[in-house]
C-alpha cells in the first residue's frame, strides 16, 4: 500500500491511498466466491452460475462492496503509516474499482495544530481579591428578608403606588379589536417599579384604586423580545382587583431560625459572609484562569480545526435555545435566527477551541495525569458545588461515560492552570467595583 500526504492546510490532511492491483484482485476473487455460493438464478443450482453471468449482472454492487471494504481495511493502516490523528470524521473520496488496476481513494482529515513547547516559568499575574464588606452582607440580608416578606391586602382606600404588588387583568387591542399577540390575562400580578413590565404599562398603573378600569396605549420599542409586538403601539383596557404589599419581617434571631437551622442573626450573617467569600474566590480563580490563558495565547499562534470551532459552535447555540425555551420563549419570539446566533458565538466557539488546545498542549507537556487523590478532591468540590451527594454523581458518570471523560478532562484542565500559577509571580491586588452576583441563603416563600 501507498500513501502519499498532502497538505491542505496546518490542520487538513488528505491522504491519496493506493492499494496494489494484487490485494484488489484477491479481495474480488473473494466476493464472486460468495456471491456464487448464495445468489439463486433461475435455471442454475445453487453454487453453479457461471463467473461471466455474476459479473455481468452483479459488477456494480461487486465493486462497490470491495472498494468499501478496501478502505476500511486500510484506513487505520495509512492513518499510522502517515503518523495522522483525525479528528472527528473523515471526508472520503471513493473512486470506481477497475479490474486488473490497483484501487485509489482519498481522505481528508482535520488534525490538531502543531504547537511549539510553551514558556510557562517564570511568568507574572495580578490575582484579583476581594474583602466582604458589612454592607454586602446587609444587602444580602434585605434580599433574603424581601424574600420572606408576606404579602397582606391592601385595607385602606387608596391609589396604587411604586412598590405596590397589584392584581390585575388586562387584554391588548389594535384598532378596536383584540389582538391575540397581548391576548387577554386574568390575576397577573406584578411589583410596580420593579421595572418586571415596560414602563408605559408600569407607570399607567399608578393611581388606580381597586375595582377600577383604565385604558392606555404602549408603544413596545423595535428590539422588544416578541417579535409579534415589537415596534407597535397596542392599547390596553385594564381592570385593578386589588392591591397588596409587602409586610417584611423584623430582622432578629427568630427570624434568622425561620430561615434555616442558624440559633442568632449573627450565625446567619457568618453564613452569608462565608458564602460570599467562596463567591469571591472563585470569581478570583476565574478571572487568573483567563490571564492564564490570555498569556498563553499570546505566545503561540496557530491554526483552528474547522470541525472543533463547528462543534463547539454547535454546542453553544444549543445552550442559548434551551436558555431561551427556560424563559418560556422561543427563538422566533426572541426576534433572533439560527444565522445570528452562529455569529454572535463564533468567536467564542473559537476562543474555547484556542483554550483547549492549548491546555491541551500544557498537559502533554508538563506530563500531567490524572490521579485518585485529583479525582477525590474533583467529586468533593462537586458535590458541594451541587448540593449533592458524592454516590450520586458516580451514578450518573457510571450511567454517562462521556460525562465521566468531560469531568477528567476538567480535572486535567484545572492541574494544568495550577501548574502554571505554581511557577508565577503572582501579585494579589484588591478588586474595584467587581461585585459577584450572589444569592442569600434559601428562605422559605410564603404567600
Amino acid at each position: 500500500m501507498k500513501v502519499h500526504v498532502e497538505d491542505i492546510s496546518t490542520v487538513k490532511k488528505t491522504l491519496h491511498v493506493e492499494i496494489p492491483e494484487e490485494d484488489v484482485t484477491r479481495e474480488v476473487e473473494k466476493a464472486y466466491g460468495t456471491l456464487k455460493n448464495q445468489a439463486s438464478i433461475k435455471g442454475f443450482r445453487p453454487g453453479k452460475v457461471p463467473r461471466a453471468i455474476l459479473e455481468r449482472r452483479f459488477a456494480n454492487e461487486v465493486h462497490a462492496d470491495v472498494s468499501g471494504q478496501l478502505i476500511q481495511s486500510s484506513y487505520g493502516e495509512a492513518l499510522r503509516e502517515a503518523e495522522l490523528v483525525p479528528l472527528g470524521e473523515p471526508a472520503i473520496d471513493r473512486q470506481d474499482l477497475e479490474k486488473g488496476h490497483p484501487y485509489h481513494y482519498s481522505v481528508t482529515v482535520e488534525v490538531c495544530p502543531v504547537i511549539e513547547d510553551l514558556n510557562l516559568a517564570g511568568l507574572k499575574f495580578k490575582q484579583r481579591v476581594h474583602t466582604v464588606t458589612d454592607e454586602e452582607i446587609e444587602t444580602q440580608l434585605k434580599m433574603l428578608q424581601k424574600q420572606n416578606a408576606e404579602l397582606k391586602t391592601v385595607e385602606e382606600k387608596r391609589a396604587v403606588r411604586n412598590g405596590d404588588i397589584v392584581i390585575i387583568d388586562y387584554e391588548g387591542f389594535r384598532d378596536g379589536k383584540a389582538f391575540e399577540a397581548a391576548g387577554k390575562t386574568e390575576n397577573f400580578q406584578v411589583e410596580v417599579g420593579s421595572g418586571r413590565i415596560l414602563e408605559d404599562f408600569d407607570q399607567a398603573l399608578v393611581g388606580m384604586e381597586p375595582n377600577s378600569a383604565t385604558e392606555f396605549d404602549v408603544s413596545f420599542p423595535e428590539d422588544y423580545y416578541n417579535k409579534d409586538l415589537a415596534g407597535l403601539e397596542v392599547g390596553f383596557k385594564v381592570f385593578l382587583k386589588e392591591i397588596k404589599e409587602e409586610v417584611l419581617p423584623e430582622m432578629d434571631d427568630t427570624f434568622a431560625k425561620s430561615v434555616g437551622e442558624y440559633e442568632t442573626l449573627e450565625a446567619l450573617k457568618e453564613t452569608i459572609k462565608k458564602g460570599l467569600e467562596r463567591r469571591y474566590e472563585m470569581q478570583s480563580e476565574r478571572q487568573l484562569r483567563e490571564d492564564v490563558i490570555d498569556t498563553l495565547v499570546a505566545q503561540s499562534d496557530f491554526e483552528l480545526p474547522e470541525g472543533l470551532v463547528e462543534e463547539e459552535l454547535s454546542a453553544l447555540v444549543v445552550d442559548a435555545q434551551n436558555a431561551m425555551a427556560q424563559r418560556g420563549m422561543s427563538l422566533e419570539q426572541s426576534g433572533q435566527t439560527l444565522e445570528g446566533l452562529s455569529a454572535k458565538f463564533q468567536p467564542v466557539a473559537e476562543k474555547k477551541v484556542r483554550e483547549y488546545l492549548l491546555l491541551q498542549k500544557v498537559i502533554e507537556q508538563e506530563e500531567i495525569a490524572v490521579t485518585d487523590e485529583l479525582v477525590d478532591q474533583a467529586y468533593a468540590d462537586l458535590s458541594e458545588a451541587m448540593g449533592q451527594p458524592i454516590d450520586t454523581i458516580k451514578q450518573f458518570h457510571d450511567s454517562y461515560s462521556n460525562s465521566y471523560q468531560v469531568f477528567e478532562q476538567k480535572i486535567l484542565e484545572k492541574e494544568a492552570v495550577r501548574h502554571i500559577t505554581a511557577k508565577s509571580d503572582i501579585e494579589k491586588i484588591e478588586a474595584q467595583g467587581e461585585a459577584v452576583e450572589t444569592e442569600p441563603p434559601e428562605g422559605r416563600e410564603t404567600a
